[in-house]
């Protein structure tokens, strides 16, 4: 068991299942869901965080143990998930490689290491953790409210059940995708980036109606529920997004009139080279 003088969790017994490196926004997005849809038991997880403030807050909201010692999480006996900022990684792993042997002792012969680390590759991962089933994943922000979408690829030692178990655990923030390592970038660009993206279009939005003449809070309530209806009628009618475009844009009316402005500005290339630079700096962090 992880050092009594370590865990924080007024000294109970603790039979860990799943640990936690990273105690920021996306792995208390992982922790809510997973602690609140009852993947496991509050009693089942531990947390590492390097922040004292953090680590009283997440004890008390979530009734889970904390530590200030990542090699603790090591004893989680199904899923160890990395939910660190990949810069910084390597002094994360420091640690963690420098007793990976012991450590690896102690850990379940079938646990399998989650990574949601911009970046970083399964070369690098399985090198901190030698032996270790590893799988690569990148969720996105929307997570946190259960909205996401995460895309996974898994390292050459995950068998099934490792893959299938950490499909569970993601699929507590949103839906999972499958892909090979290669394109994690390019999600990286595309979804993991992507949020940020449709905030600023929904505040221009939210900005244009306000410059027409509407009162901010009803910009503002129009934009983003035009947003969130134009998705989800994507979804729902599996139409493909030109020929929703098409169906809304009358000959000389109104919506062809913003399109032509939308296509002058160069919103399109825009959200194009948006997606490109985010996906290279990826693998700019990765290396």
């Amino acid at each position: 068991m992880p050092d009594a003088q370590l865990v924080e969790n007024k000294g109970r017994e603790l039979s860990i299942k799943l640990g936690i490196i990273g105690g920021g926004v996306m792995g208390e997005a992982l922790l809510s869901r997973i602690v609140g849809q009852g993947f496991y038991l509050p009693a089942e997880v531990l947390v590492s965080e390097p922040q004292p403030q953090r680590r009283e807050q997440l004890a008390s909201q979530y009734n889970v143990a904390v530590t200030a010692d990542n090699k603790a999480t090591f004893e989680a006996t199904e899923v160890l998930l990395l939910a660190v900022k990949p810069q910084v990684f390597d002094l994360v792993a420091k640690d963690l490689v420098r007793d990976a042997e012991a450590e690896s002792e102690k850990a379940s012969p079938s646990q399998v290491v989650v990574s949601i680390m911009a970046g970083v590759p399964l070369s690098k991962l399985e090198k901190a953790f030698p032996g270790k089933a590893v799988v690569r994943a990148m969720p996105n922000t929307p997570a946190t409210v259960g909205a996401g979408i995460t895309a996974i690829a898994s390292g050459s030692l995950v068998k099934p059940d490792q893959r299938d178990r950490a499909k569970t655990i993601l699929e507590a923030v949103g839906e999972v995708v499958e892909v090979p390592e290669y394109l994690l970038d390019a999600v990286t660009g595309l979804s993991g980036s992507g949020p940020g993206y449709v905030a600023i279009v929904i505040e221009a939005l939210s900005d244009g109606g306000v410059r027409a003449g509407l009162p901010r809070a009803i910009a503002s309530q129009l934009a983003l529920q035009t947003v969130l209806g134009t998705a989800k009628l994507l979804l729902e009618t599996n139409l493909h997004p030109a020929q929703l475009k098409d169906r809304v844009t009358s000959p000389g009316g109104t919506t062809i009139a913003g399109i032509a402005s939308l296509e002058s500005a160069g919103l399109r290339s825009a959200l194009i080279e948006a997606v490109r630079a985010s996906a290279q700096r990826s693998k700019e962090l990765g290396s």
